[in-house]
């Protein structure tokens, strides 16, 4: 066990994830052929040595309730410490929506004054990463800085928020206005550290003035009385906004390079135990360059596609750069190109569906088509 507890917002949901958080919210969205995107934050704290964790939850999050469970996957199954989920406490005149991250850590004030750990690490649920948390503490101990952000290298016209950083007289750097000489913006990852003595002083003082946005204003125009450091993560890192963008992360992981990264021998991804039997080939199948899954039965043709567990593909069917998720079906003569199948989805014999890489065809769960 280390110093460092860790708290997630999982209560977004991202609209640009179409039918994808139709019934569930970004954290829980499947990834990877037996995966939910909260696994890899978890799994980075908990190898981080952290047995301390809190998800904040808002609505839609049922399916998250029943892929965490009690945290016993993950070893945060404990009486003391552990696993924690916390649900809204919002205010009439909210609606019980939290306004922001400072809103929402508000709403669980008395969660807060609970940590024993002396640091806590602040992340959104939307990340696929995995972090080594155990070095981020450790830099942030020795810049002496009051919140270290994780950033990641900006490549071309990367996207996603950014946050300005310029260098001072000691070599280190903090954080300065964006747009003045000197000043580079890096993209950030929404993984903030800092002390818990900070976090409960910040959540009061933004209490006690409207203050709803961590990004907005404790990284904004509060920042001028704060040290603000960066960290930068060198790794496979992507937040997960849109089907686009979700459609792309998944076909990285066709990339052996990529797979390295985000399941680093060192930092294991755990996810919900479920056991299931090897994935059949048929005689005349025939599987191209995909991530399969265990509980498959493949007696048509795969090529650049990721299955989750229990699809089935039948002869004569064809599926080309397609992620299809849990117990969905391809019937024989179907044709599918560039398709996101949510789960239980079932596609009729003779059937052609296609759509692009820029726009994948999202089918919404249960679906019979």
């Amino acid at each position: 066990m280390n110093n460092l507890h860790g708290i997630i917002f999982a209560y977004e949901t991202h609209p640009g994830l179409r039918e994808l958080t139709a019934h569930r919210n970004t954290a829980s969205v499947p990834y990877g052929g037996r995966y939910r995107v909260i696994d890899f934050m978890l799994s980075s704290l908990v190898n981080a040595g952290t047995d301390g964790v809190g998800l904040i939850v808002e609505a839609g999050y049922q399916s998250l309730l029943d892929h965490v469970g009690s945290g016993k996957d993950w070893d945060l199954s404990r009486k003391r410490g552990g696993l924690r989920i916390l649900p809204p406490f919002g205010s009439p005149e909210k609606n019980g929506r939290y306004r922001g991250r400072m809103d929402a850590l508000w709403g669980v004030f008395s969660y807060l004054n609970t940590i024993r750990q002396d640091y806590v690490v602040l992340a959104n649920g939307d990340l696929i990463a995995s972090l080594p948390l155990a070095e981020l503490l450790e830099a942030h101990l020795l810049s002496g800085a009051d919140i270290t952000a994780v950033c990641a290298r900006p490549h071309g016209d990367a996207g996603g928020a950014r946050i300005p950083f310029s260098p001072n007289e000691n070599g280190l750097t903090s954080h300065g206005p964006a747009g003045t000489a000197g000043v580079r913006e890096y993209p950030r990852l929404e993984v903030y550290i800092l002390s818990r003595q900070l976090l409960l002083s910040l959540t009061e003082h933004c209490a006690a003035r409207g203050i709803f946005s961590f990004s907005g204003d404790v990284l904004g125009p509060m920042a001028s009385a704060l040290k603000i450091s960066p960290w930068f993560f060198e790794g496979y890192a992507h937040r997960l906004e849109s089907a686009q963008g979700y459609y792309a992360c998944s076909m990285d992981l066709l990339n052996p390079a990529i797979r390295d990264s985000l399941f680093h021998p060192a930092r294991a991804v755990k996810t919900k135990d479920r056991s299931d039997p090897s994935t059949y080939y048929g005689p005349d199948s025939r599987c191209v360059n995909s991530l399969v899954a265990d509980g498959c039965i493949i007696e048509g043709e795969v090529s650049r596609c990721v299955l989750f567990r229990g699809v089935r593909v039948e002869k004569g069917a064809k599926v080309t750069d397609c992620i299809l998720m849990q117990g969905s079906a391809v019937s024989a003569g179907a044709a599918l190109k560039s398709v996101i199948a949510d789960k239980n989805v079932l596609v009729h014999p003779g059937r052609m569906l296609m759509g692009h890489e820029t726009y994948p065809l999202v089918i919404a769960k249960n679906t019979v088509i």
